[in-house]
């Protein structure tokens, strides 16, 4: 207990210290993480912030080594093992830079993964068999292969596509540390402690610059390895007593949340007909946000769920209270469904909404008035016949009322002498109901080629409270034809002023 209490502090302390120095790295190696479409964050922040988090990892391993610890001995003591969290993670940790840096595609990412758990499993990290409750220990057979290959590539996967919130992948991926050091801690297993107390000790340090507002993130430099390591120790921790077997189920409730928001995106995918690693905004942080919550909220939830879920798992992992345990990990599973439900109950409405408002009465009437009344007022041989064509406009679409304000008083004056000028106007449909029991909206249209002050205003009944956008572009429209049309009357009357063209 005290090496593994020595191994966080060192951890923490090494990922505090050497943190900043991986900031500027990145941002002079172009590292850097920029606002997008499926992105939080609203300004540029460097990446490779993992770096820290693997020096902090190996660091305590390696000092505990030199001051010749028993936990160290013991560590390096199993020297298969110790090659393959090593070598294993190191990969995984030269992929994720190589990622950062330059890009990597999907396919090739796959293919580092499947190498690195083929090293961990000939390095000893192996499922050899799966022991559940009630069933006892199903043993893997050859299939313990594929199985341990299988898990390993798909935490790595979860912890990388998780990691969409600043503090969210570093977050889960500590209370996954924490069941495995109480899991190590139940069974004695003190190897297990150590990687675990060391691996928390680096997330906790680091989670003091990536919580948000973050100023650097672990990129993938960081979930993969995290991926990895938390894979491969889960393996190591959630042992049987002296049985081979793994308990999966705890390691599998532990990392709940990346797992199941994983199952989720491939499910989604495939019903929809597009790759397995498209990326899209379906994550449940990407649900979290689009309910309205702040980037802060969001990772907090997230860290409650996975707070019952580490409850669940070591309750689970203490071989009694299945009955709580199994209690916590449905009123997790509960809690996730409902959070993806309504983010996708919501989706669904805004898009009932758009359908409703590319339907709605007004729309559709204005949609056939507008190219005819567009037309005959561009046509208009006289100005002041504008005022007649928005009228009868204004009862095609049913509008409530119409007002034509701020024109100069000679403003759009008649061409010939025989035309009144046009001037100000206003129109209240006969039909309309008092003003102070309107229930309706508005949209304005400014004039500004004929006066500052000159506006186009159109109201109509609306049950939704809101004016479409296809509403606003369609009378953009008859507001645009007004003001092309009064505004050639302007110019001729200028003419007739100036003694360029005579009045008919």
């Amino acid at each position: 207990m005290v090496s593994s209490s020595v191994a966080f502090a060192i951890a923490l302390i090494v990922v505090i210290t050497t943190t900043p120095m991986v900031r500027r790295l990145a941002v002079s190696m172009g590292a850097m993480d920029h606002p997008g479409e499926r992105r939080a964050h609203a300004g540029s922040i460097p990446r490779l912030g993992g770096l820290a988090i693997i020096v902090g990892f190996f660091m305590p391993l390696l000092l505990l080594f030199g001051l010749e610890t028993q936990v160290a001995q013991h560590f390096f003591s199993s020297p298969q093992l110790t090659v393959g969290l090593v070598s294993g993670g190191l990969l995984m940790g030269s992929l994720g830079v190589f990622d950062d840096i330059r890009g990597v595609r999907a396919w090739h990412k796959l293919w580092v993964q499947l190498a690195a758990a083929g090293i961990a499993f000939a390095c000893g990290f192996r499922i050899q068999g799966v022991a559940l409750p009630f069933v006892g220990n199903l043993d893997m057979g050859i299939f313990a292969l594929p199985v341990t290959i299988l898990w390993v590539v798909a935490i790595v996967n979860a912890l990388n596509l998780i990691d969409g919130l600043d503090g969210l992948a570093g977050g889960v991926a500590f209370f996954a540390c924490i069941t495995n050091f109480a899991v190590g801690a139940l069974h004695g297993d003190v190897l297990v402690m150590l990687l675990s107390a060391s691996l928390g000790g680096a997330l906790l340090g680091f989670l003091l610059y990536n919580f948000n507002p973050a100023s650097i993130f672990m990129g993938d430099t960081g979930s993969l390895f995290l991926g990895f390591v938390l894979a491969t120790t889960s393996i190591l921790g959630a042992s049987v007593k002296s049985s081979t077997a793994v308990a999966i189920l705890v390691p599998l409730i532990a990392l709940g949340v990346p797992i199941m928001d994983t199952l989720f995106a491939m499910g989604r995918r495939f019903l929809e007909r597009r790759p397995i690693f498209a990326p899209d905004k379906g994550h449940i942080h990407h649900r979290l946000l689009a309910m309205g919550l702040t980037h802060r909220r969001a990772v907090l939830i997230l860290y409650g769920l996975s707070i019952l879920l580490t409850t669940s798992a070591i309750l689970i992992a203490m071989g009694r209270n299945w009955e709580v345990g199994g209690a916590l990990l449905l009123l997790s599973m509960a809690a996730i469904g409902l959070v993806r439900g309504l983010g996708n109950l919501q989706a669904a409405l805004r898009r009932w909404q758009r359908k409703e408002r590319l339907r709605s009465p007004t729309v559709e009437r204005l949609r056939k008035a507008v190219p005819i009344f567009a037309h005959r007022i561009v046509s208009a041989r006289e100005a002041a016949h504008i005022a007649k064509l928005l009228t009868d406009l204004a009862e095609a679409a049913e509008l409530t009322a119409l007002e034509l304000s701020g024109l100069e008083a000679d403003v759009a004056e008649h061409e010939s002498t025989s035309t009144p000028p046009a001037s100000n106007f206003a129109w209240v449909s006969p039909d309309a109901p008092p003003e102070a029991e309107r229930d309706e909206v508005s949209a304005s249209f400014p004039l500004p080629t004929l006066a500052d002050s000159a506006r186009l205003t159109f109201a109509w009944h609306s049950t939704r409270g809101d004016v479409s956008p296809e509403a606003d572009i369609l009378l953009q429209l008859i507001a645009d034809a007004v003001e092309t049309r009064l505004t050639r009357a302007e110019a001729a009357r200028t003419a007739v002023s100036t003694g360029r063209l005579r009045p008919v």
